[in-house]
């Protein structure tokens, strides 16, 4: 604790007044938007694609710790321009809120940090903080997004070294069957944990050991390349050890190298290749401060100074407007009729909702929900659900995780991308390993039409922004598809039968 004391009465006022400062405005941000920060501390500690962020606060300090010889020798400062990127972080976590999108919501508040650097301790500060700073997106738990194209990946590879190595096999989508049984590239195996905190390494290792730009480039692309192919020789592996050893035998032994050693000996292997071509010589300085304080275009903007005051002062208005403006916006709510029905269709008849394998969509905080089966008089069988919102937000969102056609830790499995109808997004999903089924999603969003998540979550912020209630509504277009393609065959003949989709599915809400 003495040393403590010692060591802040030995900082100049500048300094310990831009500490305070700064310190005062992170509080505020962490107590503010406590909500955001515990969902992302939830992600981080429970979800293990995420259990190396628990680091990323203790490296973060580390590379503070590395810079703060020479960014004592600068004279902090308020900085108005900060005021702007405050504003825009605050409007990125807005636009997360207004649209139930997370990710954007966990980003601003991030992005409000390392905003606040700039408008407490200045321009200057912060280009000697530009990595550290740079480094606070790893905070951000991002990356679940890749899973499906990863799994694809996986399989590709997979199945191409199962073929080099003599065993005849079949692939389907993620599923690859084999003379010892049918293996899936499941979400867990599709190695986005492992590229994940690749990447972070990556990007940490690229600053701290070299100086060359083009050998960063390097161990960034390395950082990608290598966990990819290398998720894909294990899964082969796994493979390749049932064929001699039994699937139940060479599962476990997969998840024991897989949970355990696989990281540690494929990070092992990428640090012993790159240690060579180090070029940064060990004890120089993590940042040049005399560049620094010589560019001439870094002083101009530096003179944009503001007073301490002023700049807690713009702090606060920022964060009060935006906190207000999504008040506002989470109170917009469209009217819902009574109750829905689904409606007759021309040429095809209402039966029992009897599947091989239950089959119903998560639609989570919907103020109506219709599943049912239509049946026309070729034999053509399609199951038709529908959900209606007043609003998205906080736990009603049509789009969001976990929601829709694909439910998790069901019967069901992600097969591959299936048919994309009239820009419906398609799905084809296999239950139990033995029924296949082909599904396609449509959100519907003012005079929004689409099967895109993204263009949903567009239509509903721009919506708020304008404090305009319109319903959302998901329909889902549902076949089993046995033979291949029957499922595709009967959605588009229901469709062909129930004439417009857009007024269709407005007839349904009763919002037309």
């Amino acid at each position: 604790m003495t040393g403590s004391r010692r060591a802040w009465s030995t900082l100049s006022t500048e300094w310990r007044a831009g500490i305070i400062r700064l310190g005062i405005a992170w509080l505020v941000i962490l107590v503010g938007f406590i909500g955001d920060w515990a969902a992302m501390a939830r992600q981080w500690w429970d979800i293990s694609t995420y259990n190396h962020v628990l680091l990323i606060p203790a490296i973060l300090g580390w590379l503070v710790w590395q810079r703060w010889p020479q960014l004592k020798t600068l004279s902090p400062m308020g900085w108005w321009p900060g005021l702007v990127l405050l504003g825009a972080a605050a409007f990125l976590w807005l636009l997360g809120a207004m649209s139930g999108l997370d990710l954007a919501r966990q980003a601003g508040v991030v992005a409000m940090l390392g905003a606040c650097v700039p408008l407490m301790l200045g321009v200057r500060v912060s280009a000697a903080l530009v990595f550290p700073l740079g480094y606070l997106v790893f905070l951000v738990p991002v990356g679940e997004e890749l899973v499906k194209v990863l799994q694809t990946i996986t399989a590709e590879i997979t199945i191409a070294l199962t073929h080099l190595s003599g065993i005849p096999a079949k692939i389907d989508g993620v599923f690859i069957d084999t003379p010892a049984g049918l293996f899936e590239v499941a979400e867990a195996c599709s190695g986005v944990k492992f590229l994940i905190a690749m990447i972070a390494f990556g990007v940490l290792a690229a600053n701290v050991c070299f100086l060359s730009w083009r050998r960063r480039v390097a161990m960034l692309a390395t950082c990608i390349v290598v966990p990819i192919v290398a998720n894909g020789v294990r899964a082969w592996g796994t493979i390749y050890a049932a064929q001699i050893f039994g699937v139940e035998a060479a599962a476990g032994i997969d998840h024991i190298i897989y949970g355990w050693f696989f990281f540690a000996i494929v990070l092992a292997l990428v640090i012993a290749g790159a240690w060579r071509f180090f070029d940064r010589p060990l004890g120089t300085p993590a940042v040049d401060i005399g560049a620094i304080e010589r560019m001439a275009w870094l002083g101009r903007l530096q003179g944009r100074a503001l007073s301490g005051r002023a700049a807690l002062a713009g702090f606060a208005l920022v964060l009060i407007m935006a906190r207000c403006w999504a008040l506002v916006a989470d109170t917009l709510a469209a009217p819902m009729p009574a109750r829905i029905d689904l409606p007759a269709v021309e040429g095809w008849t209402r039966v029992d909702y009897a599947p091989a394998i239950w089959w119903e969509p998560r639609a989570e905080g919907a103020d109506h929900r219709l599943l049912g089966r239509y049946r026309d008089g070729k034999g053509h069988e399609v199951d038709v659900f529908i959900a209606l919102y007043a609003s998205q937000g906080e736990g009603c969102e049509a789009g969001g995780f976990g929601q829709g056609a694909l439910v998790p830790n069901s019967a069901w499995a992600w097969q591959s991308s299936g048919p994309s109808i009239e820009g419906g997004k398609g799905e084809r999903l296999l239950g139990n390993g033995r029924i296949e089924r082909t599904a396609v999603t449509w959100y519907r969003q003012g005079e929004l039409l689409s099967g895109s998540n993204a263009r949903l979550k567009l239509a509903v912020i721009a919506d708020h922004l304008l404090f305009r209630a319109e319903p959302t509504t998901m329909l889902i277009l549902s076949a089993e598809d046995s033979p291949r393609g029957a499922g595709e065959s009967a959605i588009y003949a229901f469709r062909a039968s129930a004439g417009p989709l857009a007024g269709w599915m407005d007839r349904v809400a009763q919002v037309r």
